[in-house]
């Protein structure tokens, strides 16, 4: 049925929840301050489209899902988006096929556009409108279709976010759902009518680094593993775990190790869970050693102290998603 909504957040896990149908298993804030973001998402009978704002630079990892594609472009000149170590310009498009694994960052506030669809249903309008599916990179792939389709497809994409916001109602009708989602799919098939942009070898193999690094966090929810032991683990130097990490995530690999813990507090206090040993005690179980440093550092990069965080949230209290329409 198409429908459509908007939500506002102001914390970063209930936003990287609400992005999990666009692929996104984590989101690391890089930015100090404040987090704010907005999304406002639109169904049709064959197409998923979303519209982001985000406040802050931030990493997300994305995993394609089974059986679907996911488009993604900036919505202004002004937004930086990095897929893949690739930065997109103004009028590029990204595509993640099913099954990838990567890193999307973007750098200061940014704007962007998605859509998503089956994969079997983008051959099939491929093969309608350019005589042969569009061959999908098995990772993140850019295209920089002619100018027209490019400015095309951000007009038609932003005339379905508008009318999600405005007048929702417009969207329920059927008549009206197909002629938009056409004009979409037109405009991006003709996006892709150049093929996708190749790279190379030591492009893939510092992005499947990258990935294996993401992934060997994740089985240690709490505490990271030193640099050492990643590198160790992976048969690799310090010169090229910091080179593929400075080209996936934009921040070198302890850095981003820093970032990680810190954010991994924030989240249990959000939960409003400080433990048992308190607050001293859940940065050591998180893998900050220099707790005396703790709440300056937490108090820089989220503009307050731990234990505002934790009074601010309770067990039980409702998340700062709030739904507009």
């Amino acid at each position: 049925m198409p429908g459509s909504g908007t939500s506002a957040f102001s914390e970063v896990e209930d936003f990287a929840a609400a992005l999990r149908a666009e692929g996104v298993r984590g989101l690391m804030v890089t930015g100090a301050g404040h987090f704010a973001a907005r999304l406002t998402r639109v169904t049709l009978p064959h197409l998923d489209l979303a519209a982001g704002e985000e406040r802050l630079s931030r990493i997300a990892f994305v995993a394609g899902a089974p059986g679907r594609v996911l488009i993604s472009f900036p919505l202004d000149d002004e937004s930086r988006l990095i897929w893949g170590g690739m930065e997109l310009r103004a009028g590029d498009i990204a595509t993640f096929g099913p099954g990838g694994q990567a890193h999307a960052r973007a750098e200061g506030p940014c704007r962007w556009g998605s859509i998503r669809l089956a994969a079997s249903d983008l051959a099939g309008y491929g093969k309608a409108l350019l005589g042969a599916a569009p061959v999908l990179p098995g990772v993140p792939g850019r295209w920089r279709g002619p100018p027209a389709a490019r400015r095309h497809l951000r007009r038609v994409h932003a005339a379905a976010i508008r009318a999600a916001e405005t007048c929702p109602t417009r969207l329920t009708d059927h008549e009206a759902a197909h002629g938009l989602e056409q004009q979409i799919v037109e405009a991006f098939i003709a996006c892709m009518a150049e093929g996708a942009e190749q790279q190379g070898r030591a492009w893939r193999r510092h992005l499947e680094l990258a990935v294996r690094f993401e992934e060997l966090l994740r089985t240690r929810p709490e505490a990271s593993p030193p640099i050492a032991e990643i590198r160790a683990a992976f048969g690799v130097s310090s010169a090229v775990l910091g080179t593929s990490c400075r080209q996936q995530l934009g921040i070198s690999p302890a850095r981003y190790l820093r970032l990680r813990r810190l954010q991994r507090v924030r989240q249990a206090l959000v939960a409003g869970d400080a433990g048992e040993d308190g607050l001293a005690g859940l940065a050591r179980c998180h893998g900050i050693r220099d707790v005396e440093r703790f709440a300056a550092a937490y108090q820089a990069f989220f503009g307050e102290l731990p234990s505002a965080t934790l009074r601010r949230r309770r067990p039980g209290e409702p998340g700062p998603a709030d739904t507009i329409s």
